[in-house]
């Protein structure tokens, strides 16, 4: 059966790329939407057509056409500002069907302030946060806090225009030590009379539980822990990996609550952090589109691009019954920065503890160990990680050349 073709918006990620490659595999022709010529997955072996985004025009002025010239029925968006984007668009054009969040769904896992709300009435553990607002004694405020803190955007896609408008980056995670630290990294936003929400540090791993939801149920389920990031301070997974499902379930029951209660469709990541010693898995956020760590589903086995594709496109019904491997996997070049930063910089990391050398021990056992695969390389598609590591060679060497060569 010839199965109606595809668009990937954003394949310039490994995220992207391995949507390519699931749907790809399943016999599903992609077309591709990149924003520069060497997107990472416009040389895989399983793109059947790709182009470049227009870099002026909003969503809604080019798409449709492009929509119309490839005769996509279903469409899959990466980025979050793509999501913002294609949620104030009709669920379908020009015959496609737009699998993406609506807006009602994505603008509640946006705000992390009210997905945390709706958890905590669930009986989901939320950590105490703190918003401050104009016209608070952030000082005083401060003083009341148990220390070390983490600070995050309440609505990072909102922010980032805000912040970058002011000249200022979005930092997805910051850490202070003390009432001090705080209350300098506050006042870095004060021109902007808006601040991040302010939480505890959490004690545990990185945990998280990762549904297809069709109807209100999970249709798919999958989970993983997350063993380094990046930046080391706190950031995106660079070493992951797969945690059995006979494990934590009762708390992917919580999960598909939590998910059925915001009224979600398709792939989601309910994020935690957990606490072996205390039991507690204290909820960060709701990942509400394809997540970083996406790479080490598929090499387990669980696949959510297709497993959407089959329920909204196909029109097929029920679970998934997908036979899931034990792996790791590893974002090889962050991996390798995180490395040098703990080698070289270990004060950086906040609450660091391991030795180096072990470190250094376990990053080099990764080349030799059979359950280990990689976030952009694998063997049946090698081209986009030869791709992606020529570009690193030449971007190192251009800002190595010295100013008598050029």
């Amino acid at each position: 059966m010839k199965l109606p073709p595809a668009i990937v918006l954003g394949v310039d990620t490994p995220v992207g790329l391995t949507v390519i490659r699931e749907l790809g595999r399943r016999g599903v022709p992609v077309h591709g939407i990149g924003r520069n010529g060497d997107a990472l997955g416009r040389t895989s072996r399983y793109l059947s057509g790709f182009s470049l985004r227009p870099e002026g025009p909003a969503l809604a002025q080019w798409l449709p056409e492009r929509v119309f010239h490839t005769g996509a029925r279903a469409l899959f968006a990466i980025a979050e500002d793509d999501l913002v984007a294609l949620a104030a668009l009709p669920e379908e054009i020009e015959g496609c069907r737009i699998l993406t969040p609506r807006k009602p769904q994505l603008d509640l896992v946006l705000d992390k302030c009210r997905t945390l709300a709706l958890a905590a009435g669930l009986g989901i553990d939320v950590p105490e946060s703190w918003q401050p607002l104009a016209g608070e004694d952030f000082a005083q405020y401060a003083e009341t806090l148990t220390y070390p803190v983490v600070a995050k955007w309440a609505d990072p896609p909102a922010m980032a225009r805000i912040l970058a408008d002011h000249g200022l980056p979005l930092v997805k995670a910051e850490h202070a030590a003390s009432p001090h630290a705080l209350l300098a990294l506050l006042d870095r936003y004060a021109a902007l009379r808006e601040w991040p929400i302010v939480q505890p540090f959490c004690s545990g791993f990185g945990f998280a539980q990762m549904l297809h939801m069709a109807g209100g149920q999970p249709s798919l389920m999958f989970q993983h822990r997350r063993i380094h990031e990046w930046p080391a301070q706190g950031g995106f997974s660079t070493l992951c990996e797969s945690v059995p499902l006979r494990r934590h379930t009762h708390q992917m029951e919580h999960s598909a609550a939590l998910l059925a209660a915001i009224g979600w469709e398709g792939p989601a990541m309910v994020e935690y952090r957990h606490d072996p010693k205390t039991g507690k898995y204290w909820l960060m956020e709701v990942n509400g589109r394809f997540w970083g760590s996406l790479p080490l589903a598929l090499h387990c086995g669980a696949e959510f691009a297709w497993e959407q594709y089959r329920h909204r496109i196909l029109g097929e019904s029920g679970p998934a019954k997908p036979r899931l491997t034990d792996r790791r996997a590893r974002f090889l070049v962050p991996e390798t920065r995180r490395l040098f930063t703990v080698l070289f910089k270990p004060k950086s990391i906040p609450n660091y503890k391991p030795s180096r050398l072990a470190e250094l021990a376990s990053y080099l056992s990764g080349f030799v160990d059979p359950r280990l695969r990689h976030f952009i390389y694998t063997a049946d598609d090698p081209r986009p990680f030869f791709q992606d590591l020529g570009g690193i060679i030449h971007r190192t060497l251009r800002r190595e050349k010295r100013p008598e060569d050029l």
